[in-house]
């Protein structure tokens, strides 16, 4: 859809589960997860909908592309057992693992630089999922948040500065945003439904998400600070901005 909720167009339609919608850094793809061959695996079609192709096709699920600025997919999957971070070239044909533990790792979110890569895990040994950073090779890894709630599916700004992220910590989910190393921790929404997946807007200045606040999963959008939250549309999850 436009970016004030106008001219929603389908670009999918099956019977089957397609989400995680990831733009390319070029605008001409879209990288997405679908369970239409029974399980989850990682997708990706022109932005009208076109050339779909199925880029893996492994036991276990292949989830939650995200596009490094040179066109690299990273994405989680569980195919070896627990949830670890992968990456590979546009097709995906060969792929590097970047974490290797007996925790999960999910969701991760490249740097618009392209050097690191922001994702959520439980390997400090809580139940509960944290914020971490690590170099794109998989080195380096840092520690973001650490609290006893969920801090999940983190999200770079486009100057690098900073990440956004949805957490439980004050009883239900709602919209944070931090330093990218961790400091000066902000909460931007306040209420007592779900606010969750957070999209920065190119230019920095506006934060995408979703909310059931008005019952369903709609699009609201907000700027980066927090106010000026305005519905976008009905029965829509998972925002991403081109």
């Amino acid at each position: 859809m436009d970016a004030d909720g106008t001219n929603v167009q389908q670009l999918t339609n099956n019977d089957d589960g397609d989400g995680s919608p990831a733009w390319s850094a070029d605008g001409k793809r879209i990288a997405f997860e679908s369970n239409r061959d029974g399980d989850y695996e990682i997708f990706e079609m022109e932005a009208d909908g076109t050339n779909l192709e199925q880029l893996t096709e492994k036991d276990g699920s292949d989830r939650h592309p995200t596009w490094s600025p040179d066109g690299n997919i990273a994405f989680h999957s569980d195919r070896y057992g627990d949830y670890e971070i992968f990456v590979g070239g546009h097709e995906l044909a060969e792929v590097q693992q970047l974490t290797d533990n007996d925790r999960n790792e999910y969701a991760p979110a490249w740097s618009a630089d392209g050097k690191r890569i922001a994702f959520e895990s439980d390997r400090d040994g809580d139940e509960a999922s944290e914020i971490f950073v690590m170099d794109a090779d998989g080195t380096h890894v840092q520690q973001l948040t650490d609290n006893d709630a969920w801090d999940l599916e983190p999200a770079w700004s486009p100057d690098g500065k900073r990440i956004a992220f949805w957490s439980d910590r004050d009883g239900d989910h709602e919209i944070f945003v931090m330093d990218a190393n961790g400091t000066n921790l902000q909460q931007l929404t306040d209420n007592d439904d779900v606010d969750g997946a957070p999209a920065w807007s190119p230019d920095g200045k506006r934060i995408a998400f979703s909310s059931n606040r008005f019952g369903d999963d709609e699009i609201f959008v907000m700027d980066a600070d927090g106010t000026n939250v305005v519905r976008l549309n009905q029965n829509g999850t998972g925002p991403d901005w081109r």
